[in-house]
């Protein structure tokens, strides 16, 4: 991931796509953008999607999945960086992905963003595959959205498994 100069960001702070795929402002950590941007997902997911419906929430995967390849299009295009790492937005979408149907209470939330953290890093395939034969803002997206699932199925096997 490429990391860019200041008065790139502020440009690209000025345009509402910018703030998106910057996952509204935790792509500007200094360190461990990713990460960051990983935590910053579990916000909205707690106080604002964890108990939708399951449609609602599939719906608001798929806006926010269209979204971010449209604002992660539009970095990628004005930076000329193929994977800026001001672009965290694909962490959101990947954790909300890990998050769907977790059971309930802040230990799984933890046990998620491990998992997403852990599949999103290692890139065992086909993510690595999306992350380097897919480009654009689609591709952006697209490797964090198939660690996000690898990471769903983790989780739910773990809590089938898990005595109680």
């Amino acid at each position: 991931m490429a990391v860019l100069p200041v008065g790139t960001r502020r440009k690209l702070m000025k345009h509402p796509l910018g703030w998106i795929a910057a996952g509204f402002g935790a792509g500007f950590s200094p360190k461990a953008p990713g990460t960051v941007g990983s935590l910053a997902a579990l916000l909205p997911w707690w106080f604002l999607m964890k108990d939708l419906p399951l449609p609602a929430y599939l719906a608001v995967l798929a806006a926010g999945f269209g979204i971010g390849v449209w604002a992660s299009h539009w970095v990628i295009t004005r930076t000329g960086i193929e994977d800026p790492s001001l672009v965290v937005w694909d962490e959101y979408i990947g954790m909300w992905i890990t998050l769907l149907m977790a059971p309930a209470g802040w230990p799984w939330m933890v046990v998620a963003f491990v998992l997403f953290r852990l599949f999103d890093i290692a890139k065992p395939w086909p993510v690595s595959w999306a992350d380097e034969k897919v480009h654009g803002g689609f591709g952006a997206m697209l490797d964090d959205a198939i660690a996000g699932v690898y990471a769903l199925l983790a989780l739910q096997l773990i809590a089938f498994f898990l005595p109680r």
